[in-house]
């Protein structure tokens, strides 16, 4: 599988994402910068987490207009598989591959910590891994998490199946408990929690590599 790991200014969780890669499937990936225009021949594009421009205005919005932003969307609107994680997940709703918006946490702190999952849909190349309802541990660090849609876009993503990650102790005060969703062709995700900081067990769990070894066996 050849990946791409796309680096914003203030990104903090490019270099961890890209040790998760390189271990799951022996390659290391290409490392982007946010001012660049072309993407290398990739089977999966990683928008790290981190604090992308400071996180000024909203989160993720400036990061959205990078440049190599219009590259990942036409590469997601041809269905290469896209990664979102905690800010990458912003950047994917403000960029708009993702419906709804991430605000500032219901309880107006910063939240750094393990936090219980429910894997709700298994059908896709990153959530195959894991059972459908099988409850994992993946720590979250943000605090702009705080999922939120309207009533309307909500019953469409659960009426369509594109939930992929329920907290079952919300930290932030997402609406419906949601920590991760697709787009409808299912090759975007954007989740807040961190799977590529619980990749073995030296790092405290391995509950997230199941999602970067899964990833190598679809992509490859």
């Amino acid at each position: 599988m050849k990946s791409a790991v796309i680096v914003f200014p203030a990104s903090n969780c490019d270099r961890d994402v890209a040790v998760a890669l390189e271990k799951a499937s022996g390659r290391k990936p290409e490392m982007v910068w946010h001012g660049q225009t072309d993407l290398p021949d990739v089977d999966l594009i990683v928008l790290p987490g981190g604090f992308s421009y400071g996180d000024y205005l909203r989160s993720g919005a400036m990061a959205a207009k990078s440049p190599i932003m219009r590259e990942v969307i036409g590469r997601a609107e041809a269905g290469i598989s896209v990664l979102g994680i905690c800010n990458g997940f912003q950047v994917l709703t403000e960029s708009g591959l993702l419906p709804g918006a991430l605000m500032r946490n219901a309880g107006l702190k910063f939240v750094c910590k393990s936090v219980p999952l429910r894997v709700e849909d298994n059908e896709t190349h990153f959530t195959a891994g894991y059972d459908r309802g099988q409850k994992i541990s993946i720590p979250v660090a943000h605090h702009d998490g705080n999922y939120f849609a309207d009533d309307e876009t909500l019953k469409m993503l659960e009426d369509s199946g594109r939930v992929t990650f329920r907290y079952l102790n919300n930290p932030n005060g997402s609406r419906n408990d949601i920590a991760g969703i697709t787009n409808e062709k299912r090759n975007v995700l954007g989740m807040m929690p961190h799977p590529e900081r619980v990749i073995e067990p030296l790092l405290g769990g391995t509950d997230g590599a199941p999602m970067f070894e899964h990833l190598v066996e679809a992509l490859s």
